[in-house]
């Protein structure tokens, strides 16, 4: 069982920055890829970022690539998603999600096409425009 707690969102203005973090529970967190999705207000939730299980290999979406950098610190149980030239379009609740390891395909397709095994509770960023 991992337990996820998402932080550090908030109100920022259009251009500005934000660093997430999500802290997880539980002493197998370097055995698990991480991802971030987001949800806007009447829209379904998206995939963002994700890092697999020991930070070597990282995938965006097309939407944040090259704004967003998503990192982990296996030592503090931790991932983060530093969010840079933040745009109205931004506005979300974002969560972290935790998968196992796929034993066959690309690694991020748990991300992309499956369900996650875990999520956490979600943290709202607003951009202002």
């Amino acid at each position: 069982q991992v337990q996820l707690v998402e932080s550090g969102g908030g109100l920022v203005q259009a251009g500005g920055s934000l660093k997430l973090s999500c802290a997880a529970s539980g002493r197998t967190f370097s055995s698990y890829d991480m991802g971030w999705f987001r949800q806007a207000p009447g829209k379904e939730r998206e995939f963002v970022a994700a890092i697999r299980w020991n930070g070597g290999t990282t995938y965006y979406a097309d939407s944040v690539k090259g704004r967003f950098t998503i990192s982990r610190d296996n030592a503090k149980n931790t991932v983060f998603l530093q969010m840079n030239s933040l745009k109205f379009e931004d506005t979300a609740v974002y969560y972290c999600a935790a998968a196992l390891p796929r034993r066959t395909g690309r690694w991020v397709d748990v991300f992309l096409v499956s369900n996650p095994n875990y999520w956490g509770q979600g943290t709202q960023v607003t951009v202002s425009s």
